[in-house]
């Protein structure tokens, strides 16, 4: 509509036939202790990704700059691993945490609120429409204007906010726009084929000109990408500039009935499909 002390054992003496099976036990306990540690490791780029520190390819590049420490060591080696439960990580002298229990919420944002967690100016934030003292870490996937409604999503996973973000994922974004004038099939096609904006050109977007009337039209745009008022800027340099804009869907989700200032929680199907969009579902690093 628009309208993120170990006890050393103490020595015992024990008869051979003891030792022996002791020693059997001692194994099985150490084989089962490491196979766990196996599962639970992860690779050091992979939890500051995941931590919401930088993507991989940032994360990369802060190890091989020495700006991450591991138990107050740097560690510069990119297949090192580290077990959140018990390592220490730091970046730049400042300690990283994992969040437990990541969440991602959906957001139907009404105008009149700017897209930030905290406003210096005391002015409307998304923040106060969404529970994130409850869910300390959480922080929007992008933005929408000031002016703008529709589908914003929130997580604590900075894993999945870099993916759904990154340039490289193309990842689909609709938005219905009314705009003044009339669009003519040629303009439509411009946008379709891209624009040369003062940023660069587009990418090539799907484009429909759902109906026009008392000399305005209503578009339904999909783009590929995410620049700062990218939608309003390819309307107004075709000559249509953008009266109302709503966002319909983000990659594989859409709002589905959710009403304008509400929020939920994603299920896990629908975090995995967000993840899929994002290149996540089988990232191995």
């Amino acid at each position: 509509m628009l309208t993120l002390r170990s006890r050393r054992a103490s020595c015992r003496i024990f008869p051979t036939s003891s030792r022996s099976s002791l020693t059997k036990r001692r194994r099985t306990a150490l084989s089962d202790e490491t196979e766990q540690k196996r599962i639970v490791s992860m690779r050091l780029q992979k939890f500051l990704a995941r931590a919401g520190v930088a993507s991989r390819r940032g994360s990369e590049n802060l190890m091989t700059a020495g700006r991450v420490c591991v138990n107050g060591a740097v560690v510069t080696e990119l297949g090192s691993r580290v077990d959140p439960r018990v390592d220490v990580v730091t970046v730049d002298g400042m300690q990283v945490h994992l969040a437990d229990g990541a969440v991602t919420i959906m957001l139907h944002k009404p105008a009149g609120y700017i897209t930030t967690m905290s406003d210096p100016q005391g002015r409307p934030t998304v923040a106060d429409l969404v529970p994130h003292d409850r869910y300390p870490g959480l922080f929007p996937i992008g933005r929408l204007d000031y002016d703008t409604t529709g589908l914003l999503l929130f997580s604590t996973d900075g894993e999945l906010g870099n993916g759904l973000l990154h340039p490289r994922k193309h990842v689909d974004k609709t938005y219905e726009a009314l705009v003044d004038g009339v669009m003519t099939p040629g303009e439509a096609r411009r946008l379709r084929e891209g624009v040369l904006l003062d940023d660069g050109m587009t990418l090539p977007a799907e484009v429909e000109v759902l109906e026009a009337a008392r000399g305005r039209s209503l578009v339904s745009i999909t783009i590929h990408e995410g620049r700062k008022r990218q939608v309003r800027r390819m309307c107004s340099f075709v000559g249509h500039p953008v009266v109302e804009l709503h966002r319909k869907s983000f990659g594989p989700l859409g709002l589905r009935g959710l009403e304008e200032g509400s929020w939920r929680l994603l299920d896990a199907d629908e975090v995995a499909e967000l993840r899929r969009a994002a290149g996540l579902e089988d990232a191995q690093w």
